[in-house]
């Protein structure tokens, strides 16, 4: 059955709608964008139920017990600094590791990503080492395993002062938070099987300049790494604003438009095509919402399309700029007070960033959101190549031809379509295991996208159609 996207109420719209079922752009359609199979249902939502609020609120309060966590404090402590900090995060991960039971070639992969930093000129003022914490999941089907889907945050944190290695500075919702979130789907995904690799990752040097994840991705497109997404979670516990309104059922997700550095060809064909809100990064963002709506989870993704909050940064910006598709979840609204403070009392305020603000049900539904995503993203084929409108002749129709994607489990292909004002994809159209179809739906007033569907039912992220001649 086709599912229609939903226009808002008044005449204009209701004639909208019309214009737009006449012209094509609503007709055809198979079934629904965001159908999936029984079984590939059952098998991610036992993972999710595996998720524990009392796991991520613990996780949160470990790492506030270090103190400080800042990117220049101390590190052979046992029990305070970012030292500390790192070698229990890492343990964590072996211990998952070995829980695991996994062997040979995917067996979980424990390790520090180590890069010597600085001094420059503005937050690291001395020699230092940035270490990130990372387990990689590899995936089960060799054609597959090169694939790679992160889920990051960053366990660093600061006080009022960005040079003050000293005071304390527990970072529970910036971003122990973001850490648990990590951790957690380390802890049950790592039992499971999955056809791609999963990188689980905690990321240091964040508030000093996303230094970690800068290196990280730099040296990941050094050598050719296929990330495929990244989901970087900053800032995801605390879901009460400071005006008192709670948005305990939904978390941001930010995605930028343009990829960085595009040759001045790329950016006219972008320009030709009208594809400005359809990159790689958006396309991830609509896939993270459309399985958040498809497994009706309790936290729900509210797309933002800008790239970041105005005067802030994170993680994601660094695998953006290195070219891989990256999107941002963080809360709703944010308290100031619990940011980039000192722990003190003033007035009768409490500020600083403590875990008692840390909401352990939303946090673990946010976890629900990125494990789902993940869970897809790793099972389902890679997104078909080269998907492109066929332009060859005029014509009121629409023939799109795309490349097989290369792995061995492809049950088939789906064309997806939405008028060029709708956000999300809205219709689609089964082709089999076609790698051309012919749409009686017009191609001048839609945006098009091919995605891969396997036997179990997973879908791949959308490709979006360009324009050929053949």
């Amino acid at each position: 059955m086709l599912r229609k996207a939903t226009l808002a109420a008044g005449s204009g719209a209701v004639a909208l709608s019309m214009l737009l079922h006449l012209a094509g752009c609503a007709a055809g359609g198979d079934r629904a964008v965001e159908s999936q199979g029984s079984g590939t249902m059952n098998d991610v939502e036992l993972m999710l139920a595996e998720v524990s609020p009392q796991s991520v609120k613990g996780m949160v309060e470990t790492l506030a017990s270090f103190g400080t966590r800042h990117t220049l404090s101390e590190t052979e402590s046992e029990t305070r600094g970012i030292g500390a900090a790192r070698r229990w995060i890492r343990g964590e991960f072996e211990r998952y590791a070995l829980l695991s039971e996994r062997a040979g070639a995917e067996a979980m992969k424990v390790y520090f990503d180590e890069h010597v930093y600085g001094p420059d000129r503005r937050r690291v003022p001395v020699e230092t080492r940035i270490v990130n914490v990372v387990a990689e999941l590899p995936g089960s089907m060799p054609e597959a395993r090169a694939r790679r889907y992160y889920v990051i945050g960053h366990y660093d944190s600061r006080a009022s002062g960005e040079n003050d290695t000293a005071s304390d500075a527990p970072g529970a919702n910036d971003d122990a938070s973001g850490v648990a979130v990590v951790m957690e789907l380390a802890r049950v995904m790592s039992r499971r099987r999955y056809d791609a690799t999963i990188v689980f990752m905690a990321t240091a040097g964040e508030e000093q300049g996303l230094i970690g994840a800068r290196l990280h991705a730099a040296s990941a497109r050094e050598q050719g790494a296929d990330i495929r997404a990244v989901l970087s979670n900053d800032i995801v516990g605390d879901p009460k604003g400071p005006s008192g309104r709670v948005f305990d059922r939904q978390i941001r997700v930010f995605s930028e438009a343009l990829p960085r550095s595009l040759p001045a060809e790329d950016l006219a064909r972008i320009r030709s095509l009208g594809m400005e809100n359809d990159s790689p990064s958006r396309q991830i963002a609509r896939y993270v919402a459309q399985i958040a709506r498809t497994h009706d989870l309790a936290v729900q993704p509210m797309l933002v399309n800008r790239a970041d909050r105005f005067l802030r940064g994170g993680d994601h910006t660094a695998f953006n700029e290195s070219g891989y598709p990256a999107v941002r979840f963080t809360i709703v609204e944010e308290n100031y007070d619990r940011q980039h403070q000192d722990v003190r009392v003033e007035e009768g305020v409490q500020y600083g960033d403590l875990p008692e603000f840390v909401d352990a049900a939303y946090l673990a539904g946010v976890t629900r959101v990125n494990g789902a995503a993940l869970a897809h993203l790793a099972n389902a084929p890679s997104a078909p190549a080269n998907a492109r409108i066929v332009t060859a002749r005029l014509g009121n129709d629409t023939t799109l031809r795309w490349e097989p994607s290369p792995e061995s489990d492809v049950a088939g292909y789906e064309v997806v379509w939405r008028a060029t004002t709708e956000h999300e994809w809205s219709s689609v159209h089964d082709a089999g295991l076609a790698t051309e179809a012919t749409l009686d739906v017009n191609k001048d007033i839609c945006f098009f996208g091919v995605r891969a569907y396997d036997r179990e039912g997973y879908r791949s992220a959308v490709a979006f159609c360009g324009a050929a001649v053949r």
